[in-house]
């Protein structure tokens, strides 16, 4: 029950956020920057529950994200696919994102990425933990693909300790 309350009341907030913004890509954004601050908050909670020590690889991070800050959060496991070759990139494929129950875009918001907190969340978590990452999501089920794809890659790691401005 508690994840379906979280996801028809995000479903209102996403829909308050169109009703606010004249366009997909401000929507967008704003969706971004809500994951973003939620993630450099979560982070400490993520961090005492599950007892995860620092990722020594971006390989380590990815499993840590999929098979446990997925599954305590959303209740699910994504997979771990698509690396490149140099390791800095992967994806994470969500056979079904509870973010979307009940959920069926508007014709007139076909460039909404309406699960877009998510990329917020995990770039805000990463770079508390001192890793500069860009997210993205690159397939979408509500927008007809078979899977939910999130691409991940690492920026760099960020070498001073100074607290995470707003953007």
């Amino acid at each position: 029950q508690n994840s379906e309350l979280f996801t028809l009341t995000y479903g209102a907030l996403v829909t308050q956020l169109c009703k606010d913004y004249e366009n997909d890509e401000d929507v967008n954004k704003q969706l971004d920057k809500m994951g973003y601050n939620i993630g450099v908050r979560l982070i400490e909670d993520f961090l005492a529950r599950s007892n995860v020590g620092r990722c020594h690889d971006f390989r380590e991070t990815a499993d840590v994200i999929a098979k446990i800050a997925f599954k305590m959060y959303l209740g699910i496991t994504p997979s771990i696919t698509n690396w490149s070759p140099g390791g800095d990139e992967f994806s994470l494929i969500l056979e079904n994102n509870p973010l979307v129950d009940f959920v069926e875009l508007p014709d007139n918001h076909s460039t909404l990425i309406y699960s877009n907190l998510l990329c917020g969340v995990l770039r805000g978590a990463l770079e508390m933990v001192q890793m500069a990452v860009d997210v993205k999501f690159v397939q979408d089920t509500l927008k007809g693909d078979s899977v939910t794809e999130i691409r991940m890659k690492f920026i760099r790691r960020i070498e001073d300790n100074l607290p995470a401005g707003e953007e």
